[in-house]
């Protein structure tokens, strides 16, 4: 029998696994070696310093592709200025020859025994935990990400290795015996690979992420060529990097710099692409899904945003919810796929928690994302800048009251980035574009509620089902939330993160609606699955 595990009122049965997270901030609070954690960043954010600025190849069949014509430029969010590296415009040519690439290496890959595949996560698990720092450095210097919160990202990287490779043993390879209906007849069911994944990469986890995406279809055998976002290309670099130090063999993986429109369009044009694994906007998600099945059924296994609530009821603790708020929506300004965009309180005990949450926005740090006491750090790029102020003057037009915010920063060195204030707004129409358009900047939009179920049908008005939360003392109230919510992530007074922190191993990272396309989630005991298609054996012996 499978152990079982209580906890609050909830049963379930689990898989046991030889899996822990890293959570490098968490244990060196824990054993008092935080400076040591600050001085391994620091030195290697000086180091990184005198390497920026360098040009970077595309990386097909275990080979650096130089000599392009077109390089983009990838500038820091926190001071356009200063120059990340330059970085290939793929053409589709490229595009093609990495997926051809792939398709060569798979052969050899998919025979490549299961217990291989997962020692080579463990390998990535140990480059990534031996470069942690440098990792760390190289995600603040491109997506603005402070210290803190670009190691957590690295640390969630490291655990999707981990945890992937243990669900291999944990699962015997998802190899089965099955019964035997007859005298002489043995029969097995076998999870097998699809063949060529493309991953496209998001900026917001672009070390997480994208590891998690890629090794994620990498152990369970197939090959795959990796398009990072254009708005962090070195840390898809940096993936690449710690894969093939691990011994990932030539045309297994497979890297391409370059467009959507472009390079992504070559892709899901290819027949020879098997299946796709996407974090991104629901448009292109969607987008992908639809257009991909155009030579045959392929599985799409997308993550595509959120719109994400808390609901705060009168029978809340009220510092709780205003910690588990503020986290929730100014964490890594607000770049979240889980970030909370829209609160709901019960209108007893709005301004209270309003004046709570405000004290603690009053307090926020907006700086340089490497130095030590900043706590929010740039968006990142123009266009996220535009969207903020579109919303907050679009907020301004239909009546809405700025709380706190509504500004770009501009004030000394920060004049050269993309650094706005976070922002509450309060006032506007439950119906309000505000609250159903996901914005994936620091605004949060308040609306004030009497009942509970109001609150519920009010939350899962939006075509997303990501992630939501509520803050209640209250029982009842929590297992009506539960009951009633149309998310795929959800928590009950997480003050760590009222909407977000989903930890590999512990919340299982799915969405439903359209925020998400399988319903099942990252870092849970389900995903690997979905990279594989399942196949029947018998053999019979008399």
């Amino acid at each position: 029998m499978l152990p079982r595990v209580a906890a609050e009122g909830l049963r379930c049965y689990t898989v046991p696994m030889n899996f822990r997270n890293i959570n490098t901030w968490f244990h060196a609070a824990q054993d008092g070696s935080v400076e040591a954690v600050h001085s391994r960043f620091e030195a290697a954010w000086k180091a990184l310093s005198a390497e920026l600025g360098r040009t970077w190849p595309q990386h097909i069949g275990g080979k650096d592709v130089t000599g392009h014509v077109a390089h983009a430029e990838k500038f820091t969010p926190f001071d356009g200025r200063i120059l990340v590296g330059r970085f290939p415009v793929g053409t589709r040519e490229e595009a093609l020859a990495a997926v051809a690439a792939a398709k060569a290496a798979l052969p050899a890959w998919r025979a490549t025994a299961w217990q291989e595949r997962a020692a080579l996560l463990d390998r990535t698990a140990d480059v990534m935990t031996r470069r942690h720092a440098e990792l760390s450095a190289v995600m603040t210097a491109e997506n603005g990400k402070s210290r803190f919160e670009a190691g957590i990202d690295v640390d969630e990287a490291i655990d999707f290795c981990r945890s992937y490779a243990e669900q291999m043993r944990a699962h015997n390879g998802f190899i089965t015996r099955m019964g035997s209906p007859f005298p002489g007849e043995m029969n097995e069911t076998r999870f097998v690979p699809f063949g060529v994944f493309a991953v496209i990469a998001p900026f917001n986890f672009p070390i997480a992420i994208t590891a998690g995406m890629t090794v994620g279809a990498l152990v369970t055998g197939n090959t795959v060529v990796l398009k990072p976002t254009q708005d962090t290309p070195l840390c898809g670099e940096m993936v690449y990097q710690c894969l093939k130090e691990a011994g990932v063999p030539d045309g297994v993986l497979n890297v391409v710099h370059g467009s959507g429109s472009v390079v992504g369009q070559a892709m899901v044009d290819s027949p020879d692409v098997d299946g796709f694994v996407f974090t991104g906007s629901v448009g292109v998600g969607l987008g992908i899904l639809h257009a991909a099945q155009q030579h045959m059924a392929k599985p799409v296994i997308a993550e595509m945003g959120g719109k994400n609530p808390i609901i705060v009821t009168a029978k809340a603790d009220l510092d709780k919810a205003a910690e588990g708020v503020f986290n929730a929506a100014f964490g890594f300004s607000g770049q979240k796929c889980s970030a909370c965009s829209r609160l709901y309180v019960h209108e007893s005990v709005a301004d209270a928690l309003i004046e709570r949450i405000l004290a603690r926005v009053k307090a926020v740090v907006i700086g340089h994302p490497a130095e030590r006491a900043t706590w929010m750090g740039p968006i990142i790029n123009a266009k996220a800048v535009k969207t903020f102020v579109e919303a907050v003057a679009l907020a301004k037009k239909d009546g809405g009251r700025v709380l706190c915010g509504g500004e770009r920063v501009l004030e000394g060195a920060l004049e050269h980035g993309n650094f706005v204030q976070p922002t509450i707004v309060d006032g506007l129409p439950a119906s309000h574009e505000l609250f159903r358009r996901e914005l994936f900047v620091p605004f949060v939009a308040v609306n004030r509620f009497q009942t509970l179920e109001e609150a519920v049908a009010r939350a899962n008005d939006v075509e997303f089902g990501l992630t939501a939360g509520i803050f209640t003392e209250d029982a009842g109230e929590r297992e009506r939330f539960f009951n009633n919510i149309e998310a795929g992530v959800t928590y009950c007074n997480r003050r760590r993160g009222g909407s977000t922190g989903a930890v590999v191993d512990a919340q299982t990272f799915t969405g439903w609606k359209n925020s998400g396309t399988t319903g099942r989630g990252a870092g849970g005991r389900n995903y690997l699955q979905q990279f594989m298609r399942e196949q029947s054996r018998t053999i019979v012996t008399d």
